[in-house]
């Protein structure tokens, strides 16, 4: 293969060549005029000429477009001269329109970066002050009605602050779990692993929820080892994400419908954990946004239902944490399933005898 001579150096090399050209012909000149020709001495001054005229125009050259770029990169305020590195601007203006193309192909991606990050601010301050809304009123609304002189019933006194009192809590639940995600998004939050049986963990959570799943009629049904299975993590955590996806099928889960949580062995260090209902599904654009703080699906029968809105968020930063992902699949009028991975415990071993019977729940 033959080595293709660099554009970096073409422009050096015909500069030099013609400087070399014209200034034997003026001594050649001036020898023929003044003196004999002596060839040999001409063939060195000429090689001589060219070398110092290359390396000159080479030099020139690149200090020239250096400069040149740096002086831009410094009146851009955009631009950061320090980025700039001398050796990578050379003569070669195809290399040099690379490199620009690149930086602002990647300022470009920066500012739709921003853009994006902006329209996600505007959204959520919108979201929150809303979610913070409904419950600041309903607790104003109520306290005002007593101030104008409802708290002389004695009847109405004690509904009222009642109903103010949930409203509070509402609050409170809000605040708690923004909290959460903002420690567990800068890492302040320390989760104490250890190994406890899941099994265990599943059925304190189905207990706990009972009488929401009772209020829909919707059937709970688990699908594991009739064994503990030992996992190492973060109990308390597991069980809350346990809880927020078994209450996010009820949620949007149909009346007299059902719930199933499988286990199942994924390989010989973890276990697959899926959550899957029948309900009303989720459509394909809304998939990607799942895990955003305050987004929901069905806007008017989620906020029916109550919750923060940030259930999911909380499920997905708590599994981040334990270096864990969840993942869904779902179709849009037919359910979802809500699947992620955990570590198993030290005390636990394979699933050899029931991997095939796991296998026929999927």
């Amino acid at each position: 293969m033959t080595t293709k001579i660099k554009k970096t150096y073409k422009f050096a090399f015909y500069t030099s060549l013609l400087l070399t050209i014209v200034l034997s012909i003026l001594i050649v000149l001036y020898e023929l005029i003044f003196h004999q020709v002596e060839w040999a001495s001409i063939l060195i001054y000429s090689s001589v000429c060219f070398l110092t005229s290359f390396f000159i125009v080479q030099y020139r050259v690149e200090n020239f477009i250096y400069k040149r770029v740096k002086s831009i990169y410094n009146s851009v305020s955009l631009l950061d001269a320090a980025s700039l590195r001398k050796d990578r601007i050379t003569t070669d203006m195809a290399s040099l329109k690379a490199e620009v193309e690149k930086f602002a192909q990647n300022k470009k991606l920066e500012i739709e970066s921003l853009k994006v990050r902006e329209n996600y601010r505007k959204e959520f301050m919108g979201n929150i002050s809303h979610e913070l809304k409904t419950p600041l009123f309903t607790v104003q609304g109520y306290i005002m009605t007593l101030l104008d002189g409802a708290i002389k019933d004695k009847k109405v006194r004690k509904k009222y602050l009642k109903r103010a009192s949930k409203g509070v809590d509402r609050l409170l639940y809000i605040v708690k779990d923004l909290d959460m995600i903002t420690k567990l998004e800068t890492g302040d939050m320390t989760l104490f692993r250890e190994d406890f049986d899941l099994i265990e963990v599943i059925d304190n959570v189905l207990e706990l929820i009972e009488m929401k799943a009772a209020k829909k009629n919707i059937e709970i049904n688990t699908h594991a080892p009739d064994k503990p299975l030992m996992v190492s993590a973060d109990q308390e955590r597991i069980q809350q994400v346990l809880t927020n996806l078994i209450v996010n099928s009820i949620k949007y889960g149909n009346k007299n419908g059902k719930i199933d949580v499988f286990i199942e062995e994924f390989n010989e260090e973890r276990f697959l954990i899926k959550v899957k209902d029948d309900g009303i599904g989720i459509e394909e654009e809304n998939i990607p946004r799942l895990f955003e703080r305050f987004f929901r699906v069905d806007k008017s029968g989620s906020r029916k239902e109550g919750g923060s809105g940030l259930g999911l968020a909380i499920v997905k930063h708590i599994l981040e944490a334990h270096e864990e992902q969840i993942n869904v699949e779902s179709e849009f009028g037919k359910g979802s399933s809500f699947s992620f991975t955990l570590q198993k415990g030290k005390s636990d071993s394979a699933l050899e005898d029931t991997g095939s019977k796991l296998g026929l729940f999927f």
